[in-house]
């Protein structure tokens, strides 16, 4: 049996995860990042993607994370995220719209629209429905 590290997922709004784990895989700033127990003490920026950590049973779960902050300690990693959202929690019908709309922005290239604006609610729409459909 694996040894556990402690996960604590928190936004400004509330706490998300806070439980142990087996192993958690995270969007850093530099690309993917794993962390297990007894991990190189680090801090990094988080980009837009998908939080994967197995939990104490051993069971994969997934969050959305939009941005932020991981704190890996050799037993305990901590995301302070924008914003975050356990898989079960995304809704699917809001993420299609949301794509929808980004992609009716960045194709109509108005001089008014706010590229940068349309391209990140294009990536956080697209990564809420990659979770939803992992198996």
């Amino acid at each position: 049996m694996a040894e556990k590290l402690f996960l604590e997922v928190v936004t400004p709004q509330k706490a998300i995860v806070s439980e142990e784990a087996e192993i958690v895989i995270a969007p850093g700033s530099e690309g993917e990042f794993g962390a297990l127990k007894g991990h190189t003490t680090f801090l990094t920026s988080l980009n837009v993607g998908t939080l994967r950590y197995k939990d104490a049973s051993g069971k994969e779960r997934y969050l959305f994370i939009n941005g932020g902050f991981a704190e890996v300690l050799p037993d305990k990693v901590t995301i302070l995220a924008e914003s975050a959202e356990r898989r079960m929690n995304i809704d699917v019908e809001r993420a299609s719209k949301a794509k929808e709309r980004a992609e009716k922005r960045l194709a109509a290239k108005a001089a008014d629209t706010d590229l940068v604006r349309a391209e990140a609610a294009m990536r956080r729409a697209v990564h809420r429905l990659k979770i939803k459909d992992v198996k």
